[in-house]
Formats: C-alpha cells, structure tokens, sequence
C-alpha cells in the first residue's frame, strides 16, 4: 500500500486556508492599529499611547474621548505625526503589494519592485530636477511637487522602456525577456545619473537624501497625491490575485482553464508598476520591504495569492510604519534614512534565506 506524500493533507481533511487566513487576517489588522498607535506616539515628544489612542478614536464621527492632550499635542498628533504613519502604511502596503504581485508574475519569489528600472528610473529623472533646480537658482526644486513628479514620471518612463526593449524579442517573450530588459534599462539609466552626479557634484547630498528614502512630510498632501494610486493598484491586482494562483501552473495550462497568460501578465505587471512609482515619488528608494514581506508571509500563511497579497499590504504597511518609528528614535534627535534601517534588516534576512535553501536541498 503506497504511503501519502510527506506534508500532504488526507483526501477527507477538512479544508485550512479559510480559518488560516482570517487568523491572519485579524494578525494583520492588528499589525496596522500597533503600528498606527507607535508611529504616533514616539517622536522627539513622546505621547501616552493610550492617550494617542483615544485621540485617534476622537477622529471617528460621533466619538467624544477625554485623551487628555493640551492642543499643542493633539496637533503634533493629527497634523504631524499621523500624517506620516499613513503615508508609511501606504508606501509600505503599496511596495509590499507589488513585490508579492511581481513574485508571483516572474515565479520568483524573491523578485523586488524595482525589478523593471523604476528605480533607476526615478533616481535618474530626480537626479535631473535637483540638477536643474539649482542651475535656476533653486526655483524648480522649490516647488513641493517637482522631486515627486519626477521620480513618478521617471518611473514610468523606464518602465515604457523596459517593456519596448522586452517586446523586442518578438512574440514569444517570457517573464525572463523582461527581466533582462529591466536589467539592461537600470544600466542604462544608472550611467546617465552617475554622469549628471559627477559633473554636478554640490547637489550630491540632496540627491543621495533621496535615494535613501524618507517619508518626511508636512501635512496631507503626500497621502492624498499617492492614495488615488494606492487604491487603483489594490483594486486591480487584488481582482486578479487568482489568475496568479493559475499562472504558477505554467502558460499551457493556464491557457487550457480559459485564461491569456499575456494579456494577465502585463496587466498586472502595469498595475504594480504603476503602484511602485507612486509609492518612489512620495518617499524615495526603500528597499527590501517587497522582498521581505511578500516571502515571510509566504512562508509562514501559504503560497497562494489569494492569502499572500492582501497579507502583504496589511503586514508591508505595518512593516514600514514601524521601521520609521526606529529610523525617528534610534539617533534622536537626528534621523537615520529609512532606506539605511530597512536594508539593514534585508541583509540577515536574505542569510536567514540562504541558510534555509540550503538545508532544504540538504
């Protein structure tokens, strides 16, 4: 009589994903208020967390809380500090929303937003405005909406290319033609801001400020510029979460249950795109959050996409929420880049990887 398979489930074992995934569901939405309530409660002024919270509750039509904050701190909390924990939730949720999209699209899980040039994208065409801002007498990089604009149509720009490039090589192009395009394009563009750095080298320090990320801001603004994206994005990768399920069965197959792995394929691969540059513009290059919060929720909730995507943004804006609050207080009063603390947690992340591939193939 032949065994089951090691790990496999009995035919008549009730099925998991549903109560797995509102477990998570719930650890996820729990994530978000933790993270919402720290972000605003630690600063170079340090808040009561209960007091943050009943203050936040204040902002929920019919609810009249005594937090006991003087004005002055309830406007540190609404007009400073939560301003800036949504924009962290929303980049972080947008970038952990298309790492897990793009891990899903080129069967890896460890592809990173940035894969098709829109970093290099957005660093070349910022690179451009800090440049020309100051050959006019800082007139252009005065504009609040100039370095934002930049960096979004920079990366958009480099992803056209990168999709010209891949459709290049004719018809039959595989998830692998763009991945090289994108590697081709990101050199390019790399060279071009290398260049524009060495021959203006007294903007270095504005740029360099940039490309290592912040989520500095001075009101609603910047979340209000990013949350028509996010919710474009959401929408439309969230509807298609299941054709990535169908597309880990390979294009024939694919194409055999009624699906066109093409036309799904760039469809989603826009959409997360879209959402990478939105989230580049407001808050600069943040590295790592798309690799390592798509591949621990894999790892830990199960690989499909209907449970890995909706995980991610819970858990990626968390993430990122919450690494600002170390990039805040670590140095106080300075502020490390964000960029700096999440790359410093990549690096034992990808040894943690490493060493669990290759017990694995052991």
């Amino acid at each position: 009589m032949p065994h089951p398979r090691r790990g496999a489930a009995p035919a008549d074992a009730p099925a998991r994903p549903a109560g797995l995934r509102t477990r998570w569901l719930l650890a996820g939405l729990a994530a978000v208020l933790v993270a919402l309530v720290a972000g605003v409660s630690f600063g170079p002024v340090s808040l009561p967390p209960g007091s943050v919270a009943a203050e936040l509750l204040n902002l929920l039509p019919g609810v009249h809380l005594d937090s006991g904050l003087t004005e002055q701190e309830v406007a540190i909390v609404t007009e400073l500090r939560l301003p800036r924990v949504v924009l962290g939730l929303l980049v972080g949720a947008l970038l952990a929303l298309a790492g897990g999209c793009y891990q899903g699209v080129f069967r890896n899980p460890l592809a990173d937003p940035y894969l098709l040039g829109v970093a290099a994208g957005a660093g070349l065409a910022v690179t451009a405005a800090i440049v020309l801002g100051a050959g006019a007498g800082g007139a252009l990089t005065g504009l609040p909406v100039t370095v934002p604009l930049a960096a979004f149509v920079g990366s958009l720009g480099a992803v056209a290319m990168t999709y010209l490039l891949g459709a290049a090589g004719g018809r039959d192009r595989s998830p692998a033609t763009l991945i090289l395009a994108g590697v081709a394009v990101s050199a390019f563009l790399a060279a071009g801001q290398t260049y524009l750095l060495q021959a203006h080298s007294d903007s270095l320090q504005q740029v360099y400020s940039w490309l290592l990320g912040r989520l500095s801001t001075a009101g609603w603004h910047d979340v209000l510029l990013v949350l028509p994206y996010f919710l474009l994005t959401a929408v439309v990768v969230l509807a298609h979460r299941r054709e990535l399920d169908v597309l880990a069965l390979g294009d024939d197959e694919a194409t055999s249950l009624g699906l066109h792995p093409q036309r799904s394929r760039y469809l989603l691969i826009a959409a997360a795109s879209l959402g990478t540059a939105a989230a580049v513009s407001a808050s600069g290059l943040i590295g790592f959050v798309g690799i390592i919060v798509p591949h621990t929720v894999r790892l830990l909730a199960g690989s499909s996409h209907r449970v890995i995507l909706p995980l991610s943004m819970l858990f990626g804006g968390a993430f990122l929420a919450l690494t600002d609050v170390v990039a805040r207080t670590a140095a106080a009063p300075a502020e490390i880049p964000i960029g700096v603390v999440t790359a410093l947690l990549g690096g034992p992340f990808f040894v943690l990887i490493l060493r669990t591939a290759r017990g694995v193939r052991a």
